[in-house]
């Protein structure tokens, strides 16, 4: 499912020839970019121009590497599936808020047609008009709404469930990467406490060899003792 929804953020972003790179990143990291052009069937420049757009949105991240043998740089690219869903779940709901406004302007509204032209206009725009079409002078035809509210309730009702499935997919990528942050810390901390330690014994070690030995009480004479005297 999330593959499907990957997809489609990427189809909006660039084109639909451009979706199967989702196949070729998913649940993957640092792929060869060279790898991906191949699979591709396309260039390494053109591969760059889909991934950099990607990467624009903050889609896709990448580390690069020189190639010793041939000096350049080659880079190597990984998927931010949280991040992909969540820009798709803000696309669905500026789609479903746009869809809602219609919706509520035709149940609301009249709109008026020239059937001559195919153009359809607004109740404000047919009144200054006089209902006659300027272009072709025939007279405004009452618009029918039924068929196009039915259109945009389905619309409504398949958007807001492929919303739902995309937030619900986006709340377990979200778990996953605090998992992922969790134990980061986790290992962080075990770390700092293992150099500690290290350092600890470090320092009791050089601190034995360091050890100075306290100097022998050297025997006064008796004779310095009684010219003192």
């Amino acid at each position: 499912m999330q593959i499907k929804f990957l997809k489609s953020i990427v189809e909006t972003l660039v084109n639909k020839q451009s979706a199967p790179i989702i196949d070729l990143l998913f649940d993957k990291k640092n792929v060869n970019e060279f790898l991906i052009a191949k699979k591709l069937k396309l260039t390494i420049n053109q591969t760059r121009n889909i991934l950099y757009k990607l990467s624009d949105y903050g889609l896709v991240s990448f580390i690069r590497k020189k190639d010793k043998r041939k000096g350049w740089y080659i880079y190597f690219w990984t998927l931010n599936t949280y991040q992909s869903l969540k820009l798709l779940e803000e696309n669905l709901r500026k789609e479903l808020s746009n869809l809602e406004l219609q919706l509520k302007n035709r149940a609301e509204k009249r709109y008026y047609v020239c059937n001559t032209c195919s153009l359809e206009i607004n109740e404000e725009t047919a009144l200054l008009n006089n209902y006659v079409c300027p272009e072709c002078e025939e007279v405004y035809q009452l618009s029918h709404n039924k068929e196009l509210i039915s259109d945009l309730e389905k619309n409504i009702a398949k958007v807001k469930k492929e919303l739902e499935m995309v937030y619900f997919e986006r709340q377990i990528e979200g778990e996953k990467l605090e998992k992922k942050k969790v134990v980061k810390i986790k290992n962080a901390e075990r770390k700092v406490k293992a150099d500690r330690k290290k350092n600890r014994e470090l320092r009791v070690k050089i601190a034995k060899k360091t050890k100075k030995v306290p100097a022998k009480k050297t025997k006064v004479s008796k004779r310095v003792k009684k010219k003192k005297r």
